[in-house]
């Protein structure tokens, strides 16, 4: 069997891409611009903020977890989410180690 594409990509630009992903969306970051606001929320407290459906934001909630931007600790049955700010920080040490060692120059 051959292997997939993202196996073609270091681990690094895979790292990236999936931060990357989380700043694609502008409901993502609304999401983690409210989050960054408090000191800690719930679901319910991002949905009445936002005004998108609790599935909804549960998903995006979901991809910025995925990229570790997201601390989260139980309180009864819902998580209660607050930013990794060490995440961010190796995220943008990583952002700007890439665009130092790019060293393309456009026309």
């Amino acid at each position: 069997m051959g292997a997939s594409k993202l196996d073609l990509h270091a681990e690094d630009i895979k790292t990236m891409a999936t931060i990357a992903k989380v700043f694609a969306h502008p409901a993502r970051i609304a999401i983690l611009q409210y989050i960054s606001k408090q000191e800690s929320c719930i679901c319910n407290d991002i949905v009445d903020e936002i005004g998108l459906s609790q599935p909804t934001i549960s998903q995006h909630l979901q991809v910025i977890n995925k990229a570790g931007l997201l601390k989260g600790n139980y309180k009864g049955k819902s998580i209660c989410y607050c930013l990794n700010v060490e995440r961010f920080q190796e995220f943008q040490a990583q952002f700007n180690h890439f665009f130092k060692t790019t060293t393309a120059k456009c026309c």
